[in-house]
């Protein structure tokens, strides 16, 4: 029982990190990044679809992004997608591909950038905090029950707290690398 609810915190905790890194991948940086367009939304024949369903995305430059479209008709609507975008970015159109040059950023972008990246681990610290919650519930529900014993509770709830200590650790990590890129000129 105990093990159970220990190994399904270790996953979510897990995929919190994970999730922690995939959002700050969309935060820009100086560097061209792929990871900053493959989730833009393309109104491709009237559905939402993502612009990585529709195009390959490279980072051929540290300062270019490169889209080849699978359907050369939707060149224009991806275009215009980013254009309205809140990234900042403007596209240059060949017909065939479409070139996004990222600009350099200045000091007070940088600056704007890494408190979206502070605030966006503070979410993921707090997800982390719940998943806490949430296992300790359980055990308290277990405890109820008669399922478990007192001293096992106390036990867990020492595992939990190492665990959430670690999975914190960790969001702090992948913060700090992060606003290390930001900031790098």
């Amino acid at each position: 029982m105990i093990d159970d609810v220990l190994s399904d915190l270790k996953g979510q905790m897990s995929s919190t990190a994970e999730s922690l890194k995939r959002d700050l991948g969309r935060i820009r940086t100086g560097r061209a990044n792929p990871a900053l367009v493959e989730g833009l939304l393309i109104d491709y024949y009237g559905a939402e679809t993502p612009l990585n369903q529709l195009a390959t995305i490279s980072a051929p430059e540290a300062r270019l992004l490169v889209i080849q479209p699978f359907d050369q008709g939707s060149v224009a609507t991806i275009e215009k997608a980013i254009m309205r975008s809140d990234l900042g970015l403007s596209a240059v159109n060949d017909g065939k591909v479409l070139r996004v040059p990222i600009p350099e950023l200045t000091e007070d972008r940088r600056r704007d950038l890494v408190k979206q990246v502070r605030k966006e681990a503070e979410n993921h610290r707090i997800s982390v905090r719940n998943h806490r919650r949430d296992a300790n519930d359980t055990l308290k529900e277990l405890l109820a029950e008669k399922e478990i014993s007192e001293d096992d509770v106390r036990r867990a709830h020492e595992k939990i707290e190492e665990l959430t200590k670690h999975a914190i650790a960790q969001l702090d990590d992948v913060c700090k690398a992060k606003e290390e890129e930001v900031m790098a000129v």
